[in-house]
């Protein structure tokens, strides 16, 4: 199935997976992140792709990306930064091989509610891996800067997030109490089996509409009470 995560459409968010071959390490020190976090800044111009959550962990990282142009704009992004990072690496640590496991997880994602579940699976994956209590704590995130706690200019502000409140600070305060809401049932759960798998993320028309523009189906239909976000 990795030759769907290449047939992005043009200005629908996906959210994207990258892991370290076999779960190695792929940052080492606090300037492995920062030169990773310069390149998503130099392939956002370059390949003219919108970047609306991130984090980086120590052995993967998830994106939340939506190319403005039709194309293979985001499968460049990926390539561009995993080059790059896997450059750098090797060169820095006096390492050979391959960093990265392979080929990039993404699927689309609903400008709804569904978008902001995964703003806030991304942002808060090091608190689920028991890294920081809090997902401020981590500085390797988006969070950071939608709370108001750090600037990024670079980073872009998705629709979902904006329609919270109407100011900056007020959308800021607003995002920092919907993170700290219970989540609910199956969320988590759905939100990784889309990206394990590279299904559409989304209600049954946007699911439906993003099959027929890529001519395949997403999931084989089981009987049982369906996961709901939201």
């Amino acid at each position: 199935m990795a030759r769907f995560a290449r047939q992005a459409i043009a200005d629908i968010p996906y959210h994207v997976i990258n892991r370290g071959n076999n779960h190695q390490t792929i940052f080492f020190r606090i300037a492995d992140y920062q030169f990773f976090l310069d390149a998503l800044e130099s392939a956002k111009e370059k390949y003219l792709c919108k970047i609306y959550s991130f984090i980086l962990m120590p052995n993967h990282i998830h994106l939340l990306l939506e190319s403005v142009k039709e194309g293979g704009y985001l499968a460049n992004f990926m390539k561009y930064i995993s080059q790059r990072h896997g450059q750098y690496i090797n060169k820095r640590y006096n390492r050979t091989g391959t960093l990265w496991e392979g080929r990039f997880k993404s699927c689309p994602i609903s400008t709804d509610r569904y978008l902001l579940a995964c703003s806030r699976y991304i942002e808060m994956n090091c608190v689920r891996a028991g890294i920081v209590k809090s997902p401020e704590e981590y500085e390797f995130s988006s969070y950071r800067a939608k709370i108001g706690l750090k600037e990024l200019e670079w980073l872009d502000l998705d629709p979902m997030y904006l329609s919270l409140e109407d100011t900056p600070k007020e959308r800021q305060k607003r995002y920092h109490q919907w993170t700290r809401e219970s989540i609910p049932e199956g969320e988590w759960d759905t939100v990784r089996r889309t990206i394990q798998r590279n299904w559409a993320l989304g209600n049954d028309k946007f699911t439906r509409e993003i099959e027929n523009i890529l001519g395949r189906g997403f999931e084989i239909k089981k009987a049982g009470r369906k996961h709901k976000i939201g």
